[in-house]
């Protein structure tokens, strides 16, 4: 199927079936799953119709796309970036290879923020926004800095902003950590991946190193951020991090010692200890007198 496009006005069940087979050989992970939401992408129709009327007859137009999606597909470019777009939990987010694919990991830390509720938000690296922006559809009454040290991946947070009419309470700036502030909350998706880590080729040949790779050991830019915490000026009582696996021991200790003497550690669905929460610090510790 990668070398020849679907003729015009093949059935759609065939078109579908060729890819599924095109992806099994090819060793992608949910072969199924990626060719119904590419052909979804294509044609407009749900995935329900794509099943439930097989014999439904690709245009020419169509028939083009759907081939190009697949042979994109096939060189491993994540299905994010080849429909150009992500939905996380009730919004739709541009996605390219500029920013990180939303996680549904990540949702965690929204339902940190629906859980306290706060008025005001700090986030760090925020990639295509859409932590910020998920917490701001959700809190209409939460205010949100996001920032991230990729002007790119600002470029598409502000985007996304605009697009979900969100950008008179969510404020992108370029860099880590704001000059000061007092918010109610902070949350970050901070790359943890560790340096020469094995990754699959959506990852390794697409996603932007500077959202995956955290450092040698994975543990350098959790390292960096809560270490300009306490000079920050920045005032906080509460920081949720997204983590990886097995690293919630040394993260929760970096936590404790920016100041936040009341550390958790949230399981994903898993088991698997997902998202550090640190609470307490109600100033910076050199001010705390």
């Amino acid at each position: 199927m990668a070398d020849s496009p679907i003729a015009e006005g093949a059935p759609q069940g065939d078109a579908l079936s060729s890819a599924v087979e095109s992806f099994k050989a090819a060793g992608i992970q949910m072969p199924r799953l990626d060719a119904e939401v590419l052909l979804s992408g294509v044609t407009g129709r749900d995935r329900a119709n794509l099943i439930a009327e097989p014999e439904t007859a690709l245009t020419a137009a169509q028939s083009r796309s759907f081939a190009t999606a697949v042979r994109r597909r096939l060189r491993r470019e994540p299905v994010a970036y080849i429909l150009g777009s992500k939905g996380f939990r009730y919004i739709d987010l541009i996605v390219d290879p500029r920013v990180l694919v939303p996680r549904p990991e990540s949702e965690m830390l929204v339902e940190l923020a629906l859980e306290l509720k706060p008025k005001t938000l700090l986030e760090i690296g925020t990639g295509s926004g859409n932590i910020a922006l998920a917490v701001a559809d959700e809190i209409p009454e939460c205010e949100v800095i996001a920032t991230d040290i990729s002007a790119d991946a600002i470029a598409v947070a502000r985007a996304n902003a605009v697009n979900l009419e969100l950008d008179d309470r969510v404020e992108f700036e370029v860099g880590s950590l704001p000059e000061g502030g007092t918010f109610d909350l902070i949350l970050a998706n901070l790359p943890y991946v560790a340096d020469g880590a094995g990754l699959s080729p959506e990852i390794r040949n697409w996603e932007p190193e500077v959202a995956v790779f955290g450092g040698k050991s994975g543990y350098e830019i959790f390292e960096e951020v809560l270490g300009e915490l306490p000079d920050s000026g920045i005032v906080c009582d509460t920081i949720g991090l997204e983590i990886g696996h097995g690293m919630g021991e040394v993260v929760s200790e970096l936590v404790e010692k920016a100041g936040f003497p009341e550390v958790t550690l949230w399981p994903d669905l898993a088991g698997i200890g997902r998202v550090v929460v640190g609470k307490g610090r109600t100033a910076p510790p050199e001010s705390a007198d």
